[in-house]
């Protein structure tokens, strides 16, 4: 029979059942939280209970790391990093934290351990928690990514607005042209299609109702709105194209060379892409969508009234239809 002194009085079932009590009390936590979990004698630093995923990054099956060292499942470099690590805690019998960057069968992995020394009745435990980072380091790069494409964004827009301040043909919200820029366009783009029987599209795009939400929010959320239309009015149309915006609701195109079939194609894909953008003021959302109406000439006009006059009579069709929508004009055949 062993004394209290004998070192064999806590014997390994003793010391596992320990273990497992305490292991069961955290394992359904740390599932819920995909942390992985060990249990180790203090003294050997032997594992007495592994959970699964533990267990995975081991390559073991649970049972089989459980009486394990670190030397056992993991290379000799992480296996002393561990060790280390742990007699640290040991020795100063607190809560520490500890990262962890290795090599594991050709994959770079990284994780935060805490370690928790415990006793539970006489045997020296210590509870070792490994939270991967992999999903923390990939939100922080594509929060880092999205700051950058922001900077990037706002200089660019800033150097066209430099760019075109003196010229006094572009609106400096948005960088399109003015409406006046744009009405010369349009009528050396008429006298070009009756010089050479070629065709050309315009088109008429108008807000749909903003949402309460972001009416409350004001000019600032409207700017950012223009901004945004700007930018992709511009990224959807050519450098023989030209867009215009006409006041705080209203934009126009023009198509140069494009016949009705193509400008519907095209302006379909643009109202679809305001339609699911994501654009973010203030950490909030701001949802937004166009109706939009699209003429040609000289098929559906003969003339420039007749041509901007369909078109917002397209315009308006869209409108009754409900918004987020592009209508056709009607073409008109006969002289």
């Amino acid at each position: 029979m062993p004394t209290p002194s004998d070192p064999s009085a806590t014997s390994a079932p003793t010391k596992l059942s320990h273990a497992l009590a305490m292991a069961g009390a955290l394992q359904s936590w740390a599932r819920q939280q995909g942390l992985l979990l060990g249990l180790k004698d203090a003294q050997n630093g032997r594992y007495v209970a592994v959970n699964e995923g533990l267990a995975a990054l081991a390559r073991r099956d649970p049972a089989a790391a459980v009486g394990c060292t670190d030397v056992e499942l993991f290379d000799a470099s992480l296996a002393q990093a561990l060790r280390t690590a742990d007699q640290t805690a040991i020795a100063q019998q607190a809560a520490m934290v500890a990262e962890h960057r290795f090599e594991l069968q050709g994959e770079r992995r990284e994780f935060s351990v805490m370690r928790l020394p415990t006793t539970v009745d006489g045997d020296a435990l210590l509870c070792c928690i490994w939270q991967d980072m992999a999903a923390q380091r990939q939100r922080e790069a594509q929060l880092k990514a999205a700051f950058e494409q922001i900077e990037r964004e706002q200089k660019a827009s800033q150097a066209l607005r430099r760019e075109l301040s003196d010229q006094g043909l572009r609106d400096a919200a948005t960088g399109l042209a003015t409406p006046a820029h744009f009405d010369d366009q349009l009528k050396r783009e008429v006298d070009l299609s009756n010089r050479e029987h070629r065709e050309f599209a315009l088109v008429y795009l108008a807000l749909d109702e903003l949402s309460p939400r972001v009416k409350a929010m004001g000019a600032p959320a409207l700017e950012r709105i223009h901004e945004a239309m700007g930018r992709l009015l511009r990224g959807n149309t050519r450098a023989m194209d030209a867009s215009c915006r006409i006041d705080d609701r209203h934009f126009a195109v023009l198509l140069s060379g494009v016949g009705l079939a193509t400008a519907h194609s095209r302006m379909e894909g643009l109202r679809r892409q305001v339609a699911t953008q994501i654009l973010v003021l203030d950490g909030q959302e701001l949802g937004f969508a166009v109706a939009m109406g699209v003429a040609s000439f000289p098929h559906t006009a003969h003339t420039q009234e007749d041509v901007v006059q369909a078109c917002q009579s397209a315009l308006d069709q869209a409108k009754r239809r409900g918004g987020n929508c592009v209508a056709l004009a009607s073409i008109r055949f006969g002289p």
